[in-house]
This record gives C-alpha cells, sequence and structure tokens, in this order.
C-alpha cells in the first residue's frame, strides 16, 4: 500500500471535512462535523484541524492543503482572489501558507471578477472547477455549480474566462418563506425533477424571464381562485427560480457549449430534469467528488506529488 501523502480539507461557514488521501488518489481515512469556520473562530483554527487529524491517524509529516471560507478575511488566514481570466492551474499557485505551523498547511485562494458592471467573487466552487480538469480537456464549456448562490463558469482550453452568481437558493427561500407566498407554500412537501408544475414552470420562466415577477404573483392568485395544492406552488417557484437562473446563465457562451452540472442530492436531481427538458449536453460530476478531486489536483501541483511518492 502507498503511504498517505497529504490531508485535504473543504472548511465551510458550518461545515467541515477532512480526507486522508494517498497519492494515487484514494481515500484512507475521513472526517466530518459542523465546526466549520464560525466555531473554529472561537475554539482555535488550528485545535479544530489537529483534531480530526488525529481522528485519521494522519502521519506528522503528510501537508495540507484547505479550500473553502478558511480562506476568507475571517478565516485562519486570508488567501485571497485570483483575478479572472485566470488559468486552471495558478489557483494552485497562489495557495497561502499558514505560519507558525509545523506541518506544511496551505490555502486555496478564490477567484474574482473585477468588472464593476459585472463584478463577482467565488470562494470554495474554484476547487471544484480544479476537480473537473480531466472532464473539460482542452475544450470550451460552462460549469454549473448550483445552490444557495448558483455559479456559472465560463472555460475556454482549461482558462476561466468569467464568472455569474445566480441567488437562487437563497432567492426561493426567501419568497418562500418572507413574502405573500408563504401562505400558498404552506405545508409543501419536497419537490423532484418530475413534478409537472415544475418543469412547466421551469420552461415558460426560461423562455420569457421577463415575466417572472407576474407569474410569481400568479402562484398566489391560483392559490385563492383555484386552490394551487401547496407542493404544486412550491413546484411552480422552484422551476421559476432555476428558470431565471438558466435564462441568464446560457447567455455567457455560445449556443450548444456543453456544460458540466457539479452537484449532489436534490438539487441535482432537479437540474438534471430542468437540463434535459431544456435540451442541453451536459455530463453530471458529484460535488463532494469535485471538490476532493480538486483538493487533490491542487495538492499535486503545489507538492510535486507523483503516484506512489511521499512529499
Amino acid at each position: 500500500m502507498n503511504p498517505a501523502c497529504f490531508v485535504a480539507v473543504d472548511w465551510g461557514t458550518s461545515s467541515f471535512r477532512l480526507w486522508l488521501v494517498r497519492a494515487d488518489g484514494a481515500v484512507l481515512g475521513e472526517s466530518r462535523s459542523s465546526e466549520g469556520m464560525t466555531t473554529a473562530r472561537e475554539s482555535g483554527f488550528a485545535d479544530v484541524l489537529g483534531r480530526h487529524l488525529a481522528q485519521v491517524s494522519a502521519p506528522g509529516d503528510a501537508p495540507v492543503v484547505m479550500c473553502g471560507m478558511v480562506g476568507a478575511r475571517q478565516g485562519w488566514v486570508e488567501a485571497g482572489y485570483v483575478d479572472v481570466p485566470a488559468r486552471l492551474a495558478d489557483i494552485s499557485g497562489q495557495a497561502v501558507r499558514v505560519p507558525d505551523q509545523a506541518r506544511d498547511i496551505r490555502i486555496l485562494p478564490g477567484l474574482a471578477q473585477r468588472d464593476v458592471h459585472a463584478a463577482d467573487v467565488m470562494r470554495g466552487e474554484e476547487t471544484q472547477l480544479l476537480g473537473c480538469a480531466e472532464r473539460m480537456k482542452n475544450s470550451d464549456c460552462l460549469v454549473a455549480m448550483p445552490g444557495t448562490h448558483s455559479k456559472w463558469v465560463r472555460v475556454v482550453r482549461r482558462e476561466v474566462l468569467g464568472f455569474s452568481t445566480f441567488m437562487t437558493g437563497e432567492l426561493f427561500d426567501v419568497i418562500g418563506r418572507q413574502s405573500i407566498l408563504r401562505h400558498a407554500l404552506e405545508g409543501a412537501a419536497g419537490v423532484d425533477g418530475a413534478h409537472p408544475a415544475f418543469l412547466e414552470s421551469l420552461h415558460a420562466t426560461f423562455r420569457e424571464p421577463e415575466l417572472a415577477t407576474n407569474r410569481l404573483f400568479s402562484i398566489r392568485a391560483r392559490g385563492l381562485l383555484f386552490s394551487l395544492p401547496p407542493t404544486d406552488a412550491a413546484a411552480t417557484l422552484s422551476g421559476m427560480t432555476i428558470g431565471l437562473e438558466l435564462a441568464g446563465a446560457l447567455r455567457q457562451a455560445p449556443r450548444d457549449t456543453p456544460v458540466i452540472l457539479v452537484a449532489s442530492g436534490r438539487l441535482r436531481g432537479l437540474y438534471e430534469a430542468a437540463f434535459h427538458r431544456l435540451g442541453l449536453n451536459f455530463t453530471a460530476l458529484d460535488a463532494d467528488d469535485a471538490v476532493r478531486r480538486g483538493l487533490s489536483q491542487a495538492a499535486r501541483d503545489i507538492w510535486h506529488i507523483e503516484e506512489g511518492q511521499k512529499p
């Protein structure tokens, strides 16, 4: 068995995920918790990391590569941003070392789009981009990473030309919980991509995004006039918010540009259904796999790790 070569950490605002990884990419150990950046600021980043390293019996000389909010201004050490356009390799090349630690610990930077008319930032998703590199080859593609704040990234020959963030998940939550539509959605069950109301709303909003705010109120009216069931109302709202996102996101690239979807769980099902409904050319990659692959690629780039070799 090859020795463990490095430790990969995805450290978000409210979550912590750590993998002990061999040079060939095999996972030898894993540790997860809710000790995100917010918690670690109080208890100490080094202490949190140390407990999880002990949990997977990480060798004392195994280096650590991290991504996520641990590199934000409020995190352990600010890792800053790489400005786009940028090569994917620039992400690993500008990793920041955590000072005053016996172990070599690096934090990956985020990406920034310094355009006054389209200012944007990402932190954490850039590592998922690295994890998609094998699927990109040298072609032109869009990488879609749905979530509370969905990211769409234009990549040409492994160079990030630009990206856009869509507040899809947050918009759904705010409208569903704090607007007049909360009454229409009260008691709704979970919605999947096969729901007819989801697909109908998605397609209608994608075709005519300028009517979205009118159709939002129509959900309320349909509840009052036609007793629209709460789950149908939730499916309609979900289709509408995702349809708005896709209408904007697909303007970033020429028609028929292939899409790489990076998602997990229920979100993956919704977006796959949406992509099929709109006839998009896409492939899908699990979000957890993407971030782990990205961290592994960064480790190999930083420490020049080859299969079977320990840095």
